[in-house]
């Protein structure tokens, strides 16, 4: 899946921008010298540049030069959230996982000088295989194929969990106590940063994430993203998840915020058919695991008992919120061109009932 390159995306020099423009996403000739100097491609190769992904969040873009395939990440167009789509902070934790079993590409380059494309960058490893988002491909599209997908998700994700922090260098990467709370104090700060109307839901979902918090573990690395479309599986059967993507929002915390998030993206058979129930609805197919199986393979994985599954998924929900407002927010004031992110307007109220209905216990 990919979405269009506007006009002003990519540009050859800044000085081709406009006063008043928008900033360019790319921009080609400090670009290429930056790939030089990191022998990425060869020298005199125009690069062809394919965007990866939606669109709707941090900017992606597969590049071919000169025989030399790989990806480049940057940031979205701001104004942006405090600490939000933090590309340098991304490639640090790529790069502290990558002698580890985790299945993540590797970096090949952090571009933290914003005078090359305007905002900080890294390139990555291209890595071959399937992103299911909306189908699965017919090679690994049997009732077998699309449990062994669910199994692997979790088990990539038990590997996550498993490495230790402090031996990869992440000292610092994160506070390894008081994650929740900090969560839910942050997350608030966010809202009264995002949000363009009152909606008391979401006040009343933090009094009760505040008030019912659960005892966290020994803390891991936390990928903060996790889900079925964050990940690539190999194209044939039986597939193996072979990389783990969108590290930006990892930090050490709290391992089953992951797995609330995990489940709070995660549609099965019965979940509703309208609002945002209804984008991701590929795992509804036969053979899928259910939530409740897939928290139960966490479970017995990690050796994590998942008591408090449900305080979890409130807070991915209630996450979900705050992250939905700030692109609801950039969508409106003109700072993005996707129509979809407009569609959140109503999008956030729906999660945001539906968050209050986990947090009173009715999942």
């Amino acid at each position: 899946m990919s979405h269009e390159i506007a006009p002003d995306d990519i540009v050859r020099t800044r000085e081709e921008v406009a006063e008043g423009a928008r900033e360019p996403l790319l921009v080609l000739d400090p670009l290429l010298a930056f790939l030089d100097a990191n022998g990425l491609g060869e020298g005199d190769a125009e690069p062809q540049i394919v965007p990866i992904g939606d669109g709707h969040s941090n900017v992606t873009y597969a590049v071919s030069r000169g025989g030399a395939q790989f990806v480049l990440r940057r940031p979205p167009r701001g104004p942006l959230p405090p600490s939000a789509h933090d590309m340098l902070r991304e490639a640090r934790v790529l790069s502290a996982v990558a002698p580890t079993p985790v299945r993540s590409p590797n970096v090949l380059a952090v571009g933290d000088d914003t005078s090359i494309i305007g905002a900080p960058f890294f390139v990555m490893e291209h890595v071959d295989g399937e992103v299911i988002t909306t189908e699965v491909p017919a090679a690994l599209d049997t009732p077998a194929d699309r449990r062994r997908m669910g199994e692997e998700l979790v088990d990539a994700l038990v590997e996550l969990h498993a490495v230790d922090w402090q031996a990869a260098g992440l000292e610092g990467f994160g506070k390894p106590t008081g994650y929740l709370e900090r969560q839910v104090r942050r997350f608030l700060g966010l809202w009264d940063h995002n949000k363009t109307r009152e909606i008391p839901a979401v006040e009343r979902v933090a009094d009760w994430l505040t008030s019912n918090l659960p005892d966290s573990g020994p803390a891991t690395i936390v990928h903060g993203d996790f889900r079925l479309g964050n990940v690539m599986f190999e194209r044939e059967s039986p597939s193996r998840c072979n990389a783990i993507f969108d590290w930006e929002m990892s930090t050490i915390g709290d391992p089953l915020a992951d797995v609330g998030y995990l489940c709070m993206m995660w549609s099965q058979a019965g979940d509703p058919d309208t609002g945002m129930a209804s984008l991701n609805t590929v795992t509804r197919a036969e053979g899928f695991p259910t939530r409740e199986e897939l928290v139960a393979r966490y479970e017995e994985g990690s050796g994590r008992s998942m008591s408090d599954a449900r305080w979890y998924l409130a807070l991915a929900l209630w996450k979900a919120i705050v992250f939905m407002e700030g692109n609801y927010k950039r969508a409106i004031s003109g700072a993005s061109d996707d129509p979809f992110l407009k569609s959140f307007g109503d999008g956030v109220v729906d999660l945001a009932n539906r968050a209050e209905e986990v947090a009173l216990g009715a999942p």
